[in-house]
């Protein structure tokens, strides 16, 4: 009998795989049987992940519609439906400045890279879904986007913005057996967090009740479970890892 956690032989999406989340995630619905299609800009880095764990790699350009819609029907067409998509593409753009001393220009390619090129992703997976009846759609936002943190405009703004997408589009599609959720991760430990000065990073990290930040693993495994037909009377909803930094 099939645990209805199980992935195995389950066709899904991995966006940002290359690095960071995206990468462990890519790696353990590998190990858990899944039939993975990773996908980034940085193809040289997934195929170095290709020959260390089972996959199949994709370039895509989440700042070009086409190249998104394109990547979803090549990966439909070589693996075959997708049950699943994680969307782990994500910028910080630049960040330590107060709104006034904004780039617009910076703004306009964070909201680009992580909120249209969401919405798009969403829109090109989700309709083949519904016609099957089934799917799972998670995007990794931040608690960023939940409470805002200072000196981090963009990146808030825009993952705020993919919180209001997913609940949305949840509410569109309840009764067609595709769930869309998302993630609000406190700081990981990744190349993103890495990035942070040393004042940023005491903050952020004073923030957390657990002392300490979040290990990829933990997001892979809440993922794995989000995905899964397990998490299947949740939709539109947002799921904390934030170490006891968020309680509702």
């Amino acid at each position: 009998m099939i645990e209805n956690t199980s992935l195995e032989n389950q066709i899904i999406l991995v966006t940002g795989a290359a690095s960071g989340i995206g990468r462990q995630i890519a790696i353990d619905l590998s190990s858990r049987g899944a039939h993975v299609a990773a996908c980034d800009k940085n193809v040289e880095a997934l195929h170095e992940l290709s020959t260390q764990h089972p996959m199949n790699v994709y370039e895509v350009d989440f700042l070009d519609e086409k190249s998104i819609i394109d990547l979803v029907a090549r990966v439909e067409s070589n693996q075959g439906p997708l049950s699943a998509a994680i969307n782990c593409v994500g910028i910080l753009g630049k960040n330590g400045d107060k709104i006034e001393f904004l780039d617009i220009h910076d703004f306009d390619n964070v909201y680009a890279i992580n909120l249209r090129g969401a919405v798009i992703l969403t829109k090109a997976v989700i309709a083949g879904m519904a016609q099957r009846g089934y799917g799972r759609i998670l995007h990794i936002a931040s608690i960023s986007g939940k409470e805002g943190n200072p000196l981090l405009v963009a990146y808030s703004a825009t993952k705020a913005g993919l919180i209001g997408m997913v609940k949305s589009v949840g509410k569109e599609y309840a009764t067609s057996g595709v769930t869309i959720n998302a993630m609000a991760p406190a700081l990981i430990e990744s190349p993103m967090s890495a990035s942070f000065s040393e004042e940023q990073m005491r903050s952020l990290k004073s923030k957390i009740p657990m002392e300490r930040l979040g290990k990829g693993q933990e997001v892979a495994d809440l993922a794995a479970w989000i995905v899964s037909p397990a998490c299947s009377f949740t939709t539109g909803f947002t799921f904390d890892l934030s170490g006891g930094r968020a309680t509702y």
